[in-house]
Order: structure tokens, then sequence, then C-alpha cells
């Protein structure tokens, strides 16, 4: 079983492989500290493992195993923010242990992972505590000796120093640790981790010593940056897709931590793909796109298996909670929890079969593909500024549509769907407007902006017409057992009215945005096919 820790650290480094001659400043009264208590020193010894093509260390990940110290075993280093990490932990073995490599799937695929550099270290601690004796922060000073295990390579010696929060700490007082450290001519370490810089400076004759950026810029798996040059419409799109496949990439491993929202956002990331390329059908050839919008469609669905069911028991946990007690007799609570678990069963251990199957790798692999080498479309390489208004204002023009109709839909079944289908169009729109966003500035800015209201309004529409079939459903449920269903009646009869409101005040939105003016005509306004189907605002 793997444990995870945060991990909120500052290295630092000396000229040399050793520390100023002065050695470690006094920490004390620095920030809250009090006192400084010698821990003694330990020996560690680490092997870092990564791909051939150093997958992990291009997004700033480690994977190492290492013997030495109170927490020998396996440990999994994922970045969460600058200077913060989590380390997932699991106990020592001849191999990578199972649970890690899943958490490396979406990144590794089927490679295999090596030992690319073997790390020593003595290392010696110092605890940073405060005057009631709660321990602040760890120093650690350590003397660095790095080498390849396998292959031609050089050795690397160094010493740093690592400061890391406990529990008791904060952000000030790392500032103030670090500003004594720097005035004793210490200096933030060159490299965000020791594998890094052992990769770096043990590398043999005729290596890129630097062998993958530790900004974040690589870009998804396999895919190489995007290039460079004029802003094509080519350009914008992929730039656009790129940071969606790099979320669907990184969101991986928090799905399969569970972490909270993660499915939710790595929906998202897929929906926003499938819309992009529909909507920039002229950019990139929908007869090259299109089975890989069928996959990133069946992903979408896969992902909500669980999410929708959880989504819509919250929806109505909610809304029974907000009921007085005499409107809601009877085991209703017990219901919907037995109703909610019947839904969600089986459905995480369904989303991790998913994540694990060739079907999902086997889309990756397309994206990156997709990316690497793409499918160019006749508007590919003109100017984006000309293309992608045109894309957008095409959406809005479809949205537009589905809103007419909707508004001239008689009340009932017919008009939630309309509504349903406007939802999607508007979710649409602000997916092409996002993707142009770097072109078009304020005014692609503000379609989102607008539209995002939009799907708010119709989402919450949606979510009640779905939460009123869940409600007829567990009514039916409770008088098969016997149970007084009234409180699912009165929940109903809010839903309606909640959605009748919803209904209501959809044409007085709608009025309100305009049509997109994203193409500067000769007086600087926006072009006449810009305008809403019909001409009706």
């Amino acid at each position: 079983m793997a444990d995870t820790v945060r991990e909120i650290e500052r290295k630092y480094e000396a000229d040399g492989a050793g520390l100023p001659s002065g050695g470690l400043p006094d920490l004390t009264g620095a920030d809250r500290i009090a006192t400084v208590a010698e821990r003694g020193a330990v020996t560690l010894d680490a092997t870092y493992y990564d791909t051939g093509s150093r997958r992990l260390a291009r997004d700033g990940i480690t994977l190492r195993r290492r013997t030495g110290g109170d927490d020998a075993g396996w440990h999994l280093k994922l970045p969460v923010a600058a200077h913060v990490r989590d380390e997932i932990r699991a106990p020592l073995s001849d191999t990578v242990p199972r649970a890690l490599r899943g958490l490396l799937r979406s990144r590794v695929r089927d490679a295999e992972l090596v030992p690319l550099v073997r790390i020593g270290t003595r290392r010696e601690v110092r605890q940073l505590l405060g005057a009631d004796g709660t321990v602040l922060a760890e120093v650690a000073v350590d003397q660095v000796r790095a080498d390849r295990p396998a292959g031609p390579g050089r050795t690397a010696e160094w010493a740093e120093i690592e400061v890391e929060l406990t529990p008791g700490g904060d952000v000030a007082l790392l500032d103030a640790v670090e500003a004594r450290l720097l005035r004793a001519g210490l200096r933030p370490a060159s490299a965000a981790s020791k594998a890094a810089r052992a990769l770096r400076e043990t590398a043999p004759k005729g290596e890129r010593r630097t062998a993958a950026p530790e900004d974040g810029t690589a870009g998804p798996a396999g895919a190489g940056p995007v290039a460079a040059g004029p802003p094509t419409a080519e350009r914008t799109v992929l730039r656009y897709l790129a940071r969606q496949v790099t979320a669907l990439v990184e969101l991986d491993p928090a799905v399969r931590r569970d972490l909270p929202d993660s499915v939710h956002q790595m929906r998202v990331a897929t929906r926003r793909l499938r819309s992009a390329l529909r909507s920039y059908a002229t950019v990139l050839d929908r007869s090259a796109t299109d089975p890989v919008g069928t996959e990133l469609k069946w992903l979408a669905a896969e992902l909500g298996v669980g999410r929708d069911s959880e989504v819509l028991a919250a929806r109505i946990q909610e809304a029974l909670a907000a009921l007085p007690k005499e409107l809601r007799p009877g085991p209703v609570r017990t219901r919907l929890r037995t109703w909610s678990q019947a839904h969600r069963k089986g459905s995480r251990k369904h989303l991790l079969a998913v994540l694990d199957g060739t079907r999902y790798l086997a889309l990756l692999d397309s994206l990156d593909t997709l990316l690497a080498d793409p499918p160019r479309a006749r508007a590919a390489r003109r100017p984006a500024a000309e293309v992608l208004p045109k894309a957008v204002e095409r959406d809005f023009r479809r949205l537009a549509g589905h809103v007419e109709t909707a508004l001239a839909t008689p009340p009932g079944p017919d008009r939630d769907l309309a509504l349903h289908e406007a939802r999607k169009a508007a979710k649409r729109t602000r997916y092409a407007a996002e993707a142009a966003r770097p072109e078009l500035g304020r005014p692609a800015r503000e379609l989102v902006k607008r539209m995002t209201e939009l799907q708010e309004l119709l989402g919450d529409h949606q979510d009640g017409v779905v939460a009123r079939e869940a409600l007829r459903e567990l009514a039916a449920q409770g008088h098969a057992a016997g149970e007084n269903a009234f409180a699912y009646g009165v929940l109903y009869g809010r839903e309606e009215a909640r959605a009748a409101i919803r209904e209501r005040d959809l044409p007085a939105l709608w009025a309100t945005i305009p049509p997109p003016a994203l193409r500067r005509g000769p007086q600087g306004g926006g072009t006449a096919d810009s305008g809403r189907a019909g001409g009706a605002r």
C-alpha cells in the first residue's frame, strides 16, 4: 500500500563541492525558531529510474529506490506547485511497485523504467524548534556523490542544503531561513532535484548535458514542443490542444489517487479536445481527427460513469437537507444513500480498469501523433486572426439556432431536449473562443465569460431534468418497499419550479449576449456573418 507525504522544501547550494567556509549560519531567531537541534547523520543510497528518453525528468518527476534512513523504500515525487511535491511511498522491493507504475502509466505508457543514476548521500539533520518545542522544519546538509550505474558517465560530487517544512511551520519561516542562507553565501539550487543535477553532471561526453527542461515547457509525451513561428491558425490551435493533452496526462495520476475534482477536470480536458477538433475542421482535417474525437467521446463517457451519479446525489442531498423535517417522513436519507451507492458501485474499479486498458493508451498515443504530425486542412497555414474568428462565429450561429429553437418550443420534454442541445452548443462556442483567445484577445475573453454564464444557466436546468428522473425512480423504489414517498414529490415539485425559473431567465440573459465581433472590418467592427440566426437577439 502506498502512502503519500506532502513535501514543501527549498534547496540551496554553494560554489564548488562544499559549503561556505563558515558553515551554516545561526538560524535561531529567524521567524519563530528558538533553538536548532542536531539529530545526527545518516547515509542514504538511492537509484533513480526513468525511461530512456527521460520522460519523467521532462515533467519534473522523480522515481527512486532508496535504502538508509527511516523511510527506506520506493519514492515517487509528483510536482504540485513551486517547491511543493507529493511524495508517494511504497515498501522496498526488487522491481517498481505496481501502485507506482500505475501513477506513471499516462507518461511512460509501455516504456521500460530503467536505472539511470545512483546517488549516495551523507546527510546531517538539524531540526528547527519553536519556543514550545514544536518542530517547525528540518534542515538537511547533504554531501552528495552521483554516478551512472550502467554505461559510460562521469562521477559528480556536490553539497546542498534542503529546508523542509513540517506541519508546525509555514512559508514565512522558509522565507526567513532563506534570507539567512543567502546572506551566508548560499544560493538557490540550480536543479529542482538531486536526480536532475546528477543526470546533467554525470553525462558522458557527447551527450547533451541538459537532458530535459525543468520548467514544464516540454509538451505532452512523445509530442515535443509545438513549433514556433508566425501566428498561423495551425500554431494557435495546436498550442491549445497541447495544453489539453498535457492536462489529460497530468490528471491521470490524480484520478488514480482519487483526488478531489480530478475526474471532473480530466473529463473537461477530453471535452475541450474533442470540441476544438470539431470547431477547427478547416485547420485540422476531420477525416484524420474524427476517429480521435470518437475515442475522446468514449473516454469522457467513462469518466462520467461515477462522476454524474456523485453530482446528482449531492444535488438531491442538498435539496433534501433544506426540507423541513415534517416534509420528509420515512427513511428518505437511507433510501437516497442506498440508491447512490448502487449507482456508484463498481464505478471507481471500472474507471481504473479503463485507465489501465490498451484503448486508453492508444488514445494518448494518437493525441501525441496528432500534435507531432498534424493532419493539416486547407486553412492551417493561414493567419490565425483570419481563420479563428470564422470558426468561433460559426459555432455561435449554431448556438443561436439552438437557443431560438428552445425558446420557440412549448414547455415539456421537447424543450428540455432543445435546452440541453443549446447547452452543448454554448460549451462548444466557449471552448472555441478559449482556443482563439491568445490571438483575438479581449473580444474572445469576453465571449468566454458570456458563454460560461449561459452554460451555467442551461447546465442547472439540465441537472434539474436529470434530478427529476432520479426522484421518480426513488419514489417508485420507496413506494414498492412500503415507504412514504411524499418527500420525493415535494423535491420533484421544487425542481420543476427551479427549472421554470431558469427557462424564464433565459430570454433575458440571451438578450444581453451580442454576436461576437472578432474580426476587424473597415470600421473596426464585426462582420456581417457574425450575427444571430435569423437576425434575432
